[in-house]
């Protein structure tokens, strides 16, 4: 099997990013507070690469569902840990199976390829993989209907595979009790004394181990049904962002073509507690219209106090800045993924073109969603986007080491850091460009008409202007 880049493109493609935040909080710690790092000596508010990546593939998968961009009618992959019950309800939808048996068949049939569930005892989680699962989005419909074709055999086994588990279940809850009493009656007996209940512990843990011993194996022909189903396939998402599967040895991992830096302001952090006070809509009525309300005994009076103040109050951290983020897509990579998942060289060629238009797209587009409503971040657009090609990754963060110094530039300052950022990243660039050959077809793209006038007044950018994503990539 062979996989090479187009003969009019180098191995990598880098993507270089700018984009002012204003009063946002796009992704947070444990404690609901901006995420930040320490670099050049100052603390930078930073927006995660896997808080980008996912707003990145949900973006792609979107827009290939709905028929809309490079990957229309496109395979994707979805991230979840309800296998089972999506199978289950492709069992029931397409295939008439009764809701209860299905969700049991399903289960047991991916448990017993190698997947963990939850614990059977809380019904939150007892249907649930415990790690998510990046697969197909078909991959539950295709076990359901390889379920539904070997109907007869799959059932026999279920039953016999759940009436183990049960079995199992039973002889590890007999240990446990057996355990206890043991370590009961040795806090009662005399040091060395043997006592009754270490030979129920041990008959209760040979009987567990004789109860996992029995659990039926799954038909080799359902199993490799379940894992051809959970395979990459055509998933395009899964062959750009990669996935990693420790539970199934022979469940094939991959190694995502594209690499993802984490975004981080090129100043100082700059970060606001903003107070809220959030009104009690019935309080307002009520006071607007207090015949709605009369009082009806003498001592209503005291309840007035109610209707003070606001209904809820509290804290929101925000942040605004100038942030650079950095990707790289990896075009040999993502032509080998393919093939390894099973196009041919023609058509890992043909998807691979369409994947890296829409990977740009996303780069450029999309945005995490987190308090999206409140502040509006996804409407945000990129001051300028900087693409070019290599034969290695080039990570242009040095440029920021030093953080910016907003004062005015009579000041000492480099004025704001929008202008100043361009103008910064481009000259590293233009400056690394002279001394590696490697480095061609730049090429820079503004949302910003500021910016715009500013690349007009730069000499050298080792770029080319665009005025579309899709003008990034050749």
């Amino acid at each position: 099997m062979t996989s090479s880049v187009p003969s009019s493109g180098s191995q990598f493609l880098s993507l270089h990013l700018l984009e002012t935040l204003v009063a946002v909080l796009p992704v947070r710690d444990e404690n609901g507070a901006p995420k930040s790092i320490v670099y050049g000596g100052a603390e930078r508010h930073m927006i995660t690469s896997q808080a980008r990546r996912r707003a990145e593939r949900v973006h792609t998968r979107n827009r290939a569902n709905a028929g809309v961009g490079a990957l229309a009618g496109r395979g994707t992959g979805t991230r979840t840990r309800e296998w089972a019950l999506i199978t289950a309800r492709a069992l029931t939808a397409e295939h008439g199976w009764e809701p209860e048996e299905a969700v049991r068949t399903a289960r047991a049939v991916i448990e017993a390829t190698g997947l963990k569930f939850g614990d059977p005892g809380k019904k939150t989680v007892a249907n649930l993989t415990k790690v998510l699962l990046f697969a197909p989005s078909d991959a539950g419909a295709r076990i359901a209907a390889h379920i539904e074709e070997q109907a007869g055999a799959v059932r026999a086994w279920a039953e016999g595979y759940t009436a183990a588990q049960a079995a199992s279940a039973a002889a590890a809850s007999a240990k446990k009790k057996a355990a206890r009493k043991g370590a009961a009656a040795a806090q009662e007996e005399p040091p060395g004394a043997d006592g009754a209940e270490g030979g129920a512990e041990s008959g209760a843990a040979a009987e567990a181990s004789a109860a996992d011993a029995k659990l039926p194996a799954l038909p080799a022909a359902t199993r490799a049904a379940v894992l051809t189903a959970l395979a990459p396939r055509d998933a395009i998402d899964i062959a750009l962002y990669g996935r990693f599967l420790a539970e199934i040895a022979d469940s094939p991992n991959v190694d995502g073509a594209v690499q993802s830096s984490h975004a981080f302001t090129v100043h100082e952090a700059e970060q606001v507690d903003d107070f809220y006070a959030a009104a009690d809509d019935a309080k307002l009525d009520r006071k607007r219209n207090p015949k709605s309300a009369e009082k009806t005994n003498a001592l209503d009076f005291l309840d007035a106090a109610d209707d003070a103040g606001a209904g809820m109050t509290g804290y929101q951290s925000l942040i605004t800045g100038t942030f650079y983020r950095h990707a790289v897509l990896d075009r040999l990579k993502l032509r080998r993924n393919l093939r390894a998942a099973g196009m041919s060289e023609e058509e890992a060629e043909e998807a691979s073109v369409a994947a890296e238009s829409e990977f740009v797209t996303a780069f450029v587009d999309a945005f995490p969603e987190a308090k999206k409503n409140s502040t509006a971040s996804t409407g945000s657009l990129p001051a300028l986007v900087l693409a070019f090609e290599g034969e290695r990754p080039y990570n242009y963060a040095a440029a920021f080491q030093n953080p910016i110094d907003e004062n005015p530039v009579g000041g000492g300052g480099e004025g704001p850091a929008g202008p100043a950022a361009v103008k910064r990243l481009l000259k590293h660039h233009a400056f690394v460009s002279g001394r590696r050959p490697d480095i061609r077809t730049g090429r820079v793209l503004t949302y910003d008409p500021q910016i715009d006038e500013l690349l007009g007044t730069l000499k050298d950018t080792g770029a080319l202007a665009v005025t579309s994503a899709e003008e990034l990539t050749a």
